[in-house]
């Protein structure tokens, strides 16, 4: 299938196909962005914006040569521009001999120095070209600096507060690596502020602190909940006029989706900008600097003076103090923002790069992509502390999980919807409903992804749904797919003026995108879309007709006005899962084609291949459900399940040993009465995310004792929850896995109270004491234990006095290694909470040790006091799950995995299955059609009802409701005759092998009298005790049915039967085993059992009952139900045959 962006294009697997639109759009706009960016800095008076923007990017040969130069010089000069911005200065010194190669020519003064380009009078230090760095700062602060280009994760000490020499004047020192070189920006330190005394990314950290707690207290599920609390917390932290939510739409566009302003401010929420308002290389320079300030975009920048003999060209693209373009500038000048603050939503880009990695240890590099931007603007010059810009980016990263997290659940909710819909739609062409079903009927395929409007062009003839184009144009786009994209299956573009489509025009402003697919080379189904500015809103603006804004400037108005031109022949792009359910709704149709060509595979075939897939799944099953009944029955950590009601259904021997409950006494008990009262609520939404599908991971409550020393206390758990599901995966019970963590938590809450000296249990090698890492106050690690030594393979010398967060845990070059940003944020956000007093709850947390092993366990912070009570650190300790739960755990998920794999395969076959079915009735259909016997049309008339048998049997997915009571029943009419023929029918293969006779004997009065009630249940249930019967008879033996009947009448109308059949066998009878699985006596289950319990079931449902009776040389399966009897008796088409009541082998 072709799809297209800007033009159609061959397309490969659906992320990848996405990645390689994303790269060429990305190269396209970057041309249009250095074309705008010339044509500014050529004609600033005569520069006009709109037009510009909308501009065409085909050119000839020498226009495109000459386009490649201005695309090269422009990305040369976002990348090495020469100027920064005045409120700082700037250094770049040799990394080996710390000498200055590049200053600010705005330097020498802010540093009080003089620089070489001014004569010197008397003894004064200079500022140039090779001055030392040891010559402009006190030795105290070019210490500080020396140091901090010793780490490798420089950035983390930001910022380093250092004094002139000269002067004593303070300065934030922010420092970053570039080729061979150290720029270090230097921002003045306010006399009003107190400056941050010490480096280290947790000092700025807590200033967010608050915020962060916020982000974090929100309820999944809304996304404009989330962006509206980011907002808030900036404004309220940042002081800025306006603080906006800003996103990027997948055809980078940009929309402001959350703002909050001062009073007299026009909102610009709802706008939407062109994708030339933030250039390409912009967004390439927010994904390496998350944080971008521009403190007066008035002001006259600073050129930065280079050493002359250096032999490359010096970046600024990761310093502070960068300049702005003087596009931007104007644009900012021209809106009223004199002074701005960026912070860049950097979140996950699809999966794993290089899919999934058999080795845990290694980090997982996630492709990342700029969701959009946390935007501040201010109406005079504004400059925020480096600490606090600092925390804001912090924030920024804890808001980009949480994004991230809401983009992922908005993704789950939308594929299941369109697989809903998508299953609804396959249902519907396999229950023989015509193929235009999916237009005439409900749901229709409008349903199946979002558009404005759907057509089938089907058999020459065409059904619309919504806006579409008129049966001629549609026809034309048919041909022009034909003849145009001849050697693909279809097309899907978001324009088809740019796809090349000659008519597009004429289509106006309701078509703009569309997806084709083919059924067959002249059968094709269409989706449509209007373009995008239907959509759009102003946002609250005035937009009266009369209002006109100078197109010469750059404005937000003629933003907006410069992005309705870009996207009116566009509408909002294909999903990749929207075509993915378009591409399988398309495979779908074209079997539905093939079907006139009915498989003639055999019933017998059918069972066969049921049979042996549940035969193998059994088997597979059988085996690792064995073993994980064994392992829980003699497993040494406690393990206990609740059904639904949240009753005990499983209580093992390792908690009934904690607790001193039998297992008797704990069966049938409320998991809420065995826990402690400070547990309930834990307990109670634990149980409730897991009846409702979300297993928790790592929960910590406690439990009661029972008969036990009340000093010993309350037993402590860390459980996981397990959800137990039923074929169509609802889940009906939960099993919690624990692991005791009573003695550890004992040691951990001596050791969080004790006030004096922490290092005789650090430093205790005794076994309870967990692996115990710390750092000061800093961020610096203080504290290694022998536990943490042995669990990393690290050794405490090797990692005391190294900066925690970076050199010790990071995604870097650390000594233990996290997986991914988002566990390095969310450790940050660990410790910081603690450091700022706050309570924490464990966590889980994973790093790579020394060995490369992969180690997982949960991270419990807690904060360090003096004598006095003031934090002066944290210490953290780790829990690991013990091998016995984490085995408990492993073969859990092994019996999940083999289970769902059963599952699934029944499923498919279930599905597969009823296609040759339907083949089958419709053959027995044409069959009947012509001439045949009476006796014919019997033996096809029996055959339809075991085919209608076994369709109603593959419906049965949820077994459960059945045995629980649940279960809705058919009620028509129908004689025995009928159910009784089917039946035996069933059970005459395997009565011929052995040599049984089956022998019947019922009037004829009987076998046609007129039942109300579910004749196929009924068939089912009477077959499937026959054929259990016949399997447990000796070879020549017998099998004879009898029914007997009364009736009672209620009332003069109705009249109700009471049958009971007899099913009665030689030989010895069924195991006690097997019955007893009927009667659910028995824990082990067999295939036969199940049948019998399933089939017992329904004999309830029908007001009935089952008995077995064991004789000598005989036994009798004794089952009675109750049916309505027609109040007139019919009399049935067929006769009974004479060999009816005594069939042989």
């Amino acid at each position: 299938m072709s799809s297209s962006g800007s033009g159609p294009s061959e397309s490969s697997s659906g992320a990848s196909s996405t990645r390689a639109k994303h790269i060429s759009r990305v190269i396209a706009q970057t041309i249009v962005d250095a074309k705008l960016h010339a044509d500014f800095e050529e004609s600033r008076s005569m520069f006009d914006y709109s037009s510009s923007v909308g501009v065409s990017t085909s050119t000839s040969e020498s226009e495109q040569l000459k386009s490649d130069k201005v695309t090269t010089s422009y990305l040369q000069q976002m990348q090495k521009g020469k100027l920064i911005q005045p409120f700082g200065c700037l250094l770049a010194l040799d990394e080996q001999s710390l000498k200055v190669i590049a200053y600010s020519e705005n330097a020498p003064e802010m540093l009080t120095m003089i620089s070489h380009a001014v004569p010197s009078v008397g003894a004064e230090p200079v500022l140039g070209i090779g001055t030392d760095l040891k010559d402009i700062f006190t030795s105290h602060s070019a210490s500080a600096l020396q140091k901090a280009l010793g780490f490798s994760e420089v950035s983390l000490l930001n910022p380093i507060l250092v004094h002139c020499k000269s002067s004593g004047k303070p300065f934030y020192a922010i420092v970053h690596r570039v080729t061979r070189s150290v720029v270090i920006d230097f921002e003045p330190v306010k006399p009003c502020d107190i400056p941050m005394t010490a480096a280290g990314a947790l000092q700025s950290y807590k200033l967010a602190t608050k915020a962060i707690s916020r982000l974090q207290s929100l309820p999944s599920g809304c996304m404009e909940k989330l962006c509206d609390t980011m907002i808030h917390e900036v404004f309220e932290l940042t002081g800025y006029d306006r603080v906006m939510a800003y996103k990027f739409d997948d055809d980078d566009h940009g929309e402001v989706v959350a703002e909050i302003a001062k009073p007299g401010l026009e909102p610009y929420l709802g706008l939407h900008y062109p994708a030339t308002d933030i250039p390409q290389a912009a967004r390439f320079l927010f994904m390496k600097n998350k944080v971008r300030m521009i403190c007066d975009c008035r002001a006259k920048n600073r050129k930065v003076l280079q050493d002359e003999n250096l032999p490359f060209d010096l970046t600024l693209c990761g310093s502070t103090l960068r300049a702005p373009h003087g596009c931007h500038a104007l644009f900012m000048e021209n809106m009223g923002s004199i002074a701005s603050l960026v912070m860049a939503v950097v979140v996950n880009e699809g999966d794993e790069e290089g899919g999934d990695s058999s080795d845990a240890s290694m980090p997982q590099k996630r492709r990342k992509r700029l969701w959009g931007l946390v935007v501040c603007h201010h109406a005079s010059p504004r400059v925020v502390p480096f600490p606090l810009r600092y925390a804001c980016e912090f924030l920024a990263q804890v808001f980009a999980i949480h994004v991230n997290k809401e983009l992922e659940l908005q993704s789950q909710i939308l594929e299941k919807n369109v697989l809903r819909t998508q299953m609804l739609l396959c249902d519907m062409l396999i229950r023989d409903a015509p193929i235009f079903g999916i237009m005439t009927q409900s749901p229709n395929v409008m349903a199946l992804v979002k558009c404005d409007g759907a057509t089938l062009l089907y058999k020459n003839k065409i059904w619309k749904l919504g806006v579409t184009p008129t049966d001629h144009q549609l026809r034309d786009i048919a041909a022009w797919i034909s003849m145009h994209h001849t050697d693909s299956t279809g097309l899907s573009t978001d324009s088809l003026y740019d796809a090349g489509y000659p008519g597009a025009l004429a289509l106006g402003d309701q078509v703009c995108g569309m997806a084709a697919v083919k059924i067959t080379s002249k059968d094709m189904l269409f989706w449509f879309r209007s373009h995008t500015a239907t959509e759009i809103r102003w946002g609250g603006a005035r937009h009266e007709p009369d209002a006109k804004d100078d197109g010469t400037k750059m404005h937000p108005r003629s933003s907006f006005k410069a992005f309705l031109e870009v996207v009116k022949k566009r509408s909002s792009p294909w999903k990749d899962f929207e075509m993915d359910a378009i591409h399988s709704l398309q495979i779908i149709l074209r079997n539905a084609f093939k079907d006139t060509e009915v498989d003639k595979l055999s019933t017998s075939t059918i069972d066969s291949r049921i049979d042996d897939l549940k035969l193998d799944g059994s088997r597979e099953l059988e085996i690792v459900t064995s073993e994980m009944v064994r392992l829980i029955e003699t497993a040494t950590v406690p393990i206990f399940a609740v059904d639904g009601d949240g009753l005990i259904n499983g209580w093992n021997g390792k908690i009934s040993e904690l607790t001193g409950l039998p297992v008797e006494g704990a069966i049938g008990k409320h998991i809420l009465t065995l826990v402690e009262e400070t547990s309930v609520n834990t307990v109670k939404n634990m149980l409730y995310l897991a009846l409702q599908g979300k297993e928790e991971k790592d929960v910590q409550f406690e439990i009661k004792r029972h008969n036990m020393d009340e000093d010993l206390g309350p037993v402590s758990l860390v459980v996981n929850a397990c959800a137990s599901r039923d074929l169509e995966q609802n889940v009906v019970g939960v099993c919690f896995v624990a692991q005791d963590i009573t003695n550890q938590k004992t040691v951990m809450d001596r050791f969080t109270k004790i006030e004096g000296d922490y290092r005789a249990i650090i430093q205790n090698l005794n076994p309870l004491i967990p692996p115990i890492f710390g750092t000061d106050e800093f961020g610096w690690c203080c504290e290694w234990n022998s536990a943490m030594e042995k669990l990393s393979g690290w050794k405490r010398k090797e990692i005391i006095d190294k900066m925690l967060l970076g050199e010790v845990f990071g995604t870097q070059m650390s000594c233990c290694r996290l997986k991914n940003q988002e566990a390095f944020v969310n450790l940050s956000v660990a410790l910081n909470n603690a450091m700022s007093g706050m309570e924490s709850e464990k966590v889980p947390f994973g790093f790579s040790a020394r060995s490369g092993k992969y180690v997982e366990c949960l991270l419990s912070v807690n904060k360090k006091l003096d004598t006095g009570g003031a934090v002066t650190g944290v210490f953290c300790f780790l829990q690991l799950a013990s091998p016995e739960l984490q085995q408990a755990l492993h073969l859990q998920k092994l019996t999940e995995q083999t289970a769902l794999k059963s599952l699934r395969a029944l499923a498919y076959m279930r599905r597969q299955v009823k296609n040759p079915l339907s083949g089958i009735l419709f053959s027995q259909k044409m069959v009947e059609a012509t001439e045949i016997g009476q006796e014919q049309k019997r033996l096809l008339h029996t055959s339809a009802n075991c085919q209608q048998q076994l369709e109603k049997i593959l419906d049965d997915s949820d077994l459960d409701s059945i045995i629980d009571g649940y279960l809705d029943l058919e009620m028509v009419e129908f004689t025995l005759q009928d159910v009784m023929a089917a039946a035996i029918s069933q059970a005459m293969t395997k009565s011929r092998d052995k040599g049984i006779e089956i022998l019947h004997n019922l009037s004829e009065d009987k076998l046609t009298g007129i039942l109300y009630g579910d004749r196929l249940r009924l068939q089912q249930v009477i077959a499937d005790f026959l054929l259990i019967s016949v399997s447990f008879t000796p070879t020549g033996g017998y099998v004879g049915i009898t029914v007997g009947s009364s009736e009672d009448h209620l009332g003069e109308s109705v009249r109700l039967a009471h049958l009971e059949f007899r099913i009665c066998h030689a030989g010895c009878g069924i195991p006690e085993d097997l019955l007893s699985q009927m009667f659910e006596s028995s824990i082990q289950t067999s295939e036969e059992g199940v049948s019998l319990l399933i089939s017992r079931k329904i004999v309830n449902h029908m007001n009935g009952d089952i008995q077995y009776l064991r004789e000598a040389r005989s036994s009798t399966f004794i089952i009675s139900m109750e049916f309505a009897v027609a109040y007139e008796a019919k009399k049935s088409h067929s006769t009974v045959p004479a060999s009816f009541s005594s069939v042989h082998s």
